[in-house]
């Protein structure tokens, strides 16, 4: 895209849910963007400052019910996010594939490739082997290539983004065999969306760590199936436990690596990870104390696209500790879909995403 191209027209579909506010945020302080449909259920004729108050009063558009025939939506948008529960993202995908020219999806609908798995961690979502096979998945700084001219794309939940990146140097650079990998995952309460549970009300998750799926999260499955695809035979065993705390938005995954043969020194790691993220200006490779605080920690990436990522050799354990913060709501669902729009439609990748992060918050 040049610069004297017109703007990409962009539709949301799950306007009212937590990333789609954050993606309505994004794109329209976006100078290259322009939000021309907004889809929703529920909140049909609302403006967007009345289901975000944050947002300002004066966007021009208003929550539509999603058109039955898919040629109105070609007609008004160059691609349309789905940020709606998965089995509404597989029905969605399958009536917008091949009208719209890109679709790109922020729900767990496509993100597993292989079929039985797939079935096994979402049992009620129905899609079409031939289209999830034409989606591209993944973290943009993984598969930033396939991207661009993509009509299709899944992209990583929030847990998944900061375990595969923090994950990737070890397996896709050093080319380590990972024996055994145990994640330990933290996040606050905006990972549960808006819906009404009775662990996420005020008075059980205010200073609360909630062991919510102490096993089997399906993240770990996600990662698990990417990285095998990716580089087959690497990781032998990957679990994960997840943990729900009180602060609102932000995550913080630590991954013990135990590997089989020689496990790398602190200097190797640290520069092994500088190597691989060279370039890459979402990724912030730190040193656990380098700062007034210990990082990573999500109050310093809060409302930003940054991932923080700090790796540790601990020679008493013989394992390598991988450390990654992230805002759930942004580098890990509404900011990285930006992000892949801008490189699936040529626009620089940081483009309308160069917001620092607000701390303290």
């Amino acid at each position: 895209m040049t610069g004297g191209a017109p703007p990409v027209r962009v539709g949301i579909i799950g306007a009212s849910g937590l990333a789609g506010g954050d993606l309505i945020r994004l794109v329209v302080q976006h100078p290259r963007l322009r939000l021309t449909f907004l889809g929703g259920s529920s909140s049909v004729g609302r403006r967007p400052s009345e289901l975000h108050p944050g947002l300002r009063q004066d966007l021009g558009v208003s929550v539509e019910a999603v058109p039955d025939d898919p040629d109105v939506l070609a007609e008004r948008c160059d691609v349309v996010f789905l940020a709606t529960p998965a089995p509404a993202s597989a029905e969605l995908a399958a009536r917008l594939a091949d009208r719209v020219p890109c679709v790109i999806d922020l729900s767990g609908a496509f993100r597993i490739r292989t079929p039985a798995l797939h079935d096994r961690w979402y049992p009620k979502v129905s899609r079409g082997p031939e289209l999830a096979e034409r989606f591209v998945y993944g973290v943009p700084e993984l598969i930033g290539e396939r991207l661009a001219g993509a009509p299709l794309i899944s992209l990583p939940g929030c847990y998944a983004t900061a375990i595969t990146l923090g994950l990737a140097p070890l397996v896709l650079g050093l080319g380590l065999a990972l024996r055994t990998v145990v994640v330990d995952g933290k996040s606050g309460s905006s990972g549960g969306g808006l819906q009404l549970r009775t662990p996420d009300l005020h008075p059980f998750r205010s200073g609360a760590i909630a062991p919510y799926a102490p096993t089997g999260h399906r993240h770990a499955a996600e990662v698990g199936d990417f990285l095998e695809r990716a580089e087959p035979g690497r990781i032998a065993s990957l679990s994960m436990s997840a943990y729900g705390v009180s602060h609102v938005r932000g995550l913080l995954t630590s991954s013990y690596v135990f590997t089989d043969g020689d496990t790398p020194d602190a200097r190797t790691l640290h520069r092994a990870y500088l190597r691989f993220y060279k370039g890459h200006r979402f990724v912030r490779v730190r040193r656990h104390t380098e700062t007034l605080i210990p990082v990573p920690d999500p109050q310093a990436v809060l409302g930003s696209n940054y991932c923080d990522i700090a790796v540790e050799h601990d020679p008493d354990g013989d394992r390598i500790v991988v450390l990654a913060a992230l805002d759930n709501l942004v580098k890990g669902a509404a900011g990285q879909a930006v992000q892949a729009l801008n490189i699936r439609f040529g626009l620089p990748e940081e483009e309308g995403l160069t917001m620092q992060p607000v701390m303290p918050a």
